[in-house]
C-alpha cells in the first residue's frame, strides 16, 4: 500500500486507508480501515482504531485508546481524550448488525474529556466541552459544558458572568451588559408584603403583544436555544431562579434571574438559552410580536451565518 503523501505513519501502525491528510501523524498500534477519511494535521495516538465509515476533519487530536466506529463524523479542531468510548448501535447483539449504523456528529472545536461515553445518533455542537467520565445520553448544544452521568449542562464556554455588575447597583432602573440589558425594577416592601412593578414601553422597553410562562422545568433541561429575527423579549423570573445565556455570535454573557424585580431584555438576533432552573422556577416572558414561526432561528450554525460569525 502506498503511504499517503506528507503523513507520518509509525512502522507499527496498520493503516489501509489512503485518504490521510498532509502532516497527519498516526502512532504505534493505530489501526485504520480502508474507507476511513482523515484530514490534515491530525494527531492520532497509540492504540486507536478507526473503522471504515468514519470521517475526521483537520487538526484533530485523538489520545490513546479510542475506537471510532462506523457512522462517526468529527469536525475540525476537535480534541478527544484518552479512552473515550463511542457507540453506534443502541441495541447491540452479537453477530447482528443494523442495515445502517446511527450517525454521531462531533462539530468543530469540541473537546471531550478522558473516559467519557457518547451514545449513538447524537450531535455535540460547536465548541462544546464534555467533562471527563461524562455519559452523554442526549445531544449537546453549541458552547455548552456538560458533566456527570447522565451528562447535564453546568455552564457555557467563554461566558462573562454579569451577576456582579447587577448586585453593585441600587438604582430603580439599571442597565448592564453589552449583549443583553438587565433591568432592576421597583420593589416595594411593607408589612403587607412585597410588590414589584413594570410599565410597558418604560420599564419594559417595547410595546408588548404577547406573553408566555415557563414552569415545571426539570433542572437538567434547557429552554430557548434560538434567536429571533425581529421579536424583542423581556424575561422576569417571578418565582425561583433561572440562568440565562445571551450570545451575539461573537461573545456570550450570563445572567441569573433570581428575584421578581429583575428583568432581562433580549434584543433580536441574540441567541438565548435558559438553564439551571430551580425546582420552583416560574419564568414570565413578554414579547414584542405575536407568534410567528418564521421569526425563529433555531439552528446555531444558521444564526452564525446570519451574524457573519460563521467559520
Amino acid at each position: 500500500m502506498k503511504q499517503p503523501e506528507d503523513a507520518f505513519i509509525h512502522p507499527l501502525a496498520d493503516v489501509s486507508s489512503t485518504s490521510i491528510g498532509a502532516r497527519t501523524r498516526l502512532w504505534q498500534f493505530v489501526v485504520v480501515l480502508p474507507g476511513a477519511v482523515i484530514g490534515e494535521d491530525c494527531n492520532i495516538c497509540a492504540h486507536c482504531f478507526v473503522e471504515n465509515d468514519v470521517v475526521i476533519g483537520s487538526r484533530v487530536t485523538i489520545k490513546n485508546g479510542v475506537q471510532l466506529w462506523d457512522g462517526l463524523r468529527v469536525g475540525d479542531d476537535v480534541f478527544i481524550g484518552p479512552n473515550v468510548t463511542f457507540t453506534n448501535d443502541k441495541f447491540p447483539r452479537s453477530r447482528q448488525h443494523p442495515e445502517e449504523f446511527l450517525t454521531t456528529r462531533i462539530d468543530s472545536g469540541v473537546s471531550i474529556g478522558g473516559g467519557a461515553t457518547i451514545l449513538p445518533g447524537l450531535k455535540i455542537g460547536r465548541n462544546a466541552m464534555v467533562g471527563a467520565g461524562a455519559v452523554v445520553t442526549r445531544s449537546i448544544p453549541p458552547n455548552a459544558i456538560v458533566v456527570g452521568n447522565p451528562a447535564r449542562i453546568v455552564g457555557y464556554v467563554d461566558t462573562y458572568n454579569k451577576n456582579q455588575a447587577r448586585t453593585q447597583t441600587t438604582e430603580v432602573k439599571s442597565v448592564t451588559g453589552e449583549i443583553a440589558q438587565l433591568y432592576r425594577l421597583p420593589r416595594i416592601t411593607d408589612i403587607r408584603g412585597s410588590l414589584s412593578v413594570g410599565e410597558f414601553e418604560r420599564s419594559v422597553p417595547f410595546a408588548v403583544k404577547r406573553y408566555f410562562m415557563v414552569f415545571d422545568v426539570p433542572s437538567v433541561e434547557t429552554r430557548g436555544e434560538h434567536a429571533h429575527r425581529e421579536c424583542h423579549q423581556f424575561l422576569v423570573c417571578v418565582r425561583g431562579s433561572v440562568t440565562v445565556l445571551a450570545d451575539d455570535g461573537q461573545r456570550r454573557e450570563e445572567f441569573v434571574l433570581d428575584r421578581p424585580e429583575l428583568g432581562l431584555h433580549l434584543r433580536p438576533m441574540v441567541w438565548g438559552v435558559q438553564y439551571k432552573y430551580s425546582s420552583d422556577a416560574m419564568l414570565l416572558v413578554f414579547a414584542s410580536h405575536h407568534y410567528d414561526a418564521d421569526d425563529y432561528i433555531r439552528d446555531y450554525e444558521a444564526f452564525l451565518a446570519l451574524t457573519g460569525e460563521s467559520k
